[in-house]
């Protein structure tokens, strides 16, 4: 078994995981989901050891939590066993962070994009049914200060309020399931802005399309909010199809294409 370097990039560990047991498993599931370490490859627990400088305990603790995300299991007469990815639990957060670290970074955003298109229209529609009055309130001012950061090109800002309002409309579908993809929303908006995979400027008509959801919700109109909703997504396919065309670069110069959600602003005069 040929253990990865420690110098490969890691995911961006959650604050829970600090220490030498973050540290290695970081640094294993990113080498996994990297191909670094591929299926059908055997870990050595004393290897590890060895290669970390850590105890037994720590090795073991991590390749528990690898094997719940299902990513290794252990075979009698052969040892700890790397699985393929099909047996990956994908809806983890921290696999979804380790697959943004990796090369893979494109096709998962790319997977998680297809799966908000056929979610989030339908939860605005639902959210449309369902929301009460003060909720609805609270989201179409959430969409005004979307419009205000992007206009002032607060890069920051605005993630942060995109996250909450994607994350509000699943909340607002009353859809126990749908609430569930929150954090997997959330991880690839964040993920898309760390490794500069979208354009740093928002353009005027995406503004409008989440003030259009926000408003179409707050009226009751769930097909309007659906709709619109369907336009967003369409948004962030265009944004990201000349990175998927190319095969995907770590570090893509932003696009500029019309109706993008981000387009350069205008020197100024």
């Amino acid at each position: 078994m040929n253990l990865p370097s420690p110098g490969v990039a890691p995911a961006q560990a959650a604050p829970a995981e600090a220490g030498l047991h973050g540290r290695v498993l970081d640094h294993l599931g990113t080498a996994i989901c990297g191909g670094e370490l591929a299926a059908g490859a055997v870990l050595n627990i004393d290897d590890l050891v060895d290669r970390y400088a850590v105890s037994r305990s720590v090795i073991r603790e991590v390749l528990r939590v690898l094997a719940s995300m299902g990513f290794i299991e252990t075979r009698r007469r052969v040892g700890v066993m790397i699985r393929p990815a099909d047996h990956w639990n994908v809806f983890d957060p921290q696999v979804i962070r380790w697959r943004l670290a990796s090369a893979g970074r494109i096709a998962q955003i790319r997977s998680i994009t297809e799966l908000r298109t056929a979610v989030e229209p339908h939860a605005a529609w639902l959210a449309a049914q369902r929301v009460d009055h003060d909720a609805a309130s609270e989201l179409v001012g959430l969409a005004a200060k979307m419009w205000a950061a992007g206009k002032a090109g607060d890069e920051e800002r605005f993630l942060r309020l995109d996250i909450e309002f994607h994350q509000r409309i699943l909340a607002a579908s009353g859809n126990e399931m749908f609430v569930k993809l929150q954090n997997l929303v959330a991880e690839v908006l964040i993920g898309r802005h760390h490794y500069h995979l979208m354009p740093h400027y928002p353009h005027e008509q995406a503004l409008q399309l989440h003030a259009d959801v926000a408003q179409s919700i707050q009226r009751g109109d769930g097909d309007a909010a659906r709709r619109a909703m369907v336009q967003i997504m369409e948004h962030a396919f265009d944004e990201m199809s000349s990175i998927w065309e190319q095969g995907g670069s770590a570090e893509p110069t932003p696009t500029t294409q019309p109706g993008s959600t981000f387009a350069p602003q205008p020197e100024p005069a």
